[in-house]
């Protein structure tokens, strides 16, 4: 596969991976469980999902894939773990639009960090539709109305800065297998959730809904996300993340009848017009290159 084929199938499976993941929004509107005893068992259901796609890959490898992890395996397993915990949580204690224009940060938090830590330098579209993108977030929570606690913003700080450290390690690490990683970050979650949780009983509904929370929404989104990170810019990886931000309540309006808010509506389609003339510059600057 050339440089261009290459990056362009990373911005899909990417794009496609925030696509999953903007479930999350609506599988916790759905789910009554307390938010420990939810992670417990999401957890338990996205890390045995991955780990059987890492089995089918590796087929008679797979003992040897796991022997094989090194420390940056294990720096994707606790970005990973503590971006599942503090992004559901983030939602939990305080608004889901609060969480969501601090989660649009992550571009930005990205991009710095990137070119402090690996030297990645930002291409110019990158910061624009990431600026842009923001400013979409921005008019989505227009009407939010600050309701949220001081401790769910800090929890989406934090979710911003573990998509932002996963991104890094993995584009850094593009020649290492990271799918053992995420899954074991899940399993990771449940057992930080297993230390803490009141009790880890669940109603057969609550039980039946989170297995599908844990494998469509989670698991999935890991797997397309370790794919596609790996073949395109850190920065990138995590503006196509920020799709999440419009995509989640659009799920909530067409699957629980929720009329999102005009200021919802304009923000959330500035964004996907940043996201997307983003995606098709890129595309047309890899034909490009490739024609030279």
């Amino acid at each position: 596969m050339d440089d261009s084929a290459r990056h362009r199938t990373g911005l899909l499976l990417t794009a496609m991976a925030a696509t999953a993941w903007s479930l999350s929004g609506f599988f916790t509107r759905l789910i009554s469980a307390d938010l420990l005893t939810m992670l417990f068992w999401r957890g338990l259901a996205s890390g045995t999902a991955v780990m059987l796609v890492v089995l089918y890959l590796e087929k008679g490898n797979f003992i040897a894939t796991i022997r094989a992890m090194r420390w940056p395996s294990f720096a994707v397993m606790i970005f990973s773990a503590a971006g599942m915990i503090t992004g559901i949580g983030a939602m939990r204690y305080t608004s889901v639009a609060e969480a969501m224009v601090i989660y649009a940060t992550a571009p930005f938090v990205t991009s710095a960090l990137a070119y402090v830590f690996i030297g990645e330098r930002p291409s110019r579209s990158t910061l624009i539709a990431a600026a842009v993108a923001l400013i979409g977030v921005t008019v989505m929570v227009a009407n939010a109305g600050g309701e949220g606690s001081n401790f769910g913003r800090i929890l989406a700080v934090f979710m911003s800065l573990s998509l932002a450290g996963t991104a890094i390690v993995l584009r850094q690490n593009h020649d290492v297998q990271m799918l053992p990683a995420m899954g074991a970050s899940a399993w990771l979650c449940s057992a930080f959730c297993f230390c803490f949780a009141p009790s880890l009983a669940i109603s057969p509904e609550n039980f039946r809904l989170t297995m599908i929370f844990g494998v469509l929404q989670n698991a999935v989104g890991l797997v397309l996300f370790t794919c596609g990170s790996k073949r395109i810019p850190a920065s990138e990886a995590a503006l196509l993340a920020a799709l999440e931000v419009p995509l989640a309540p659009f799920w909530v309006w067409l699957l629980l009848g929720e009329r999102p808010a005009l200021t919802t509506l304009i923000g959330g389609s500035i964004v996907l017009t940043a996201l997307l003339t983003h995606i098709a510059s890129e595309v047309r600057s890899t034909r490009m290159v490739a024609a030279i």
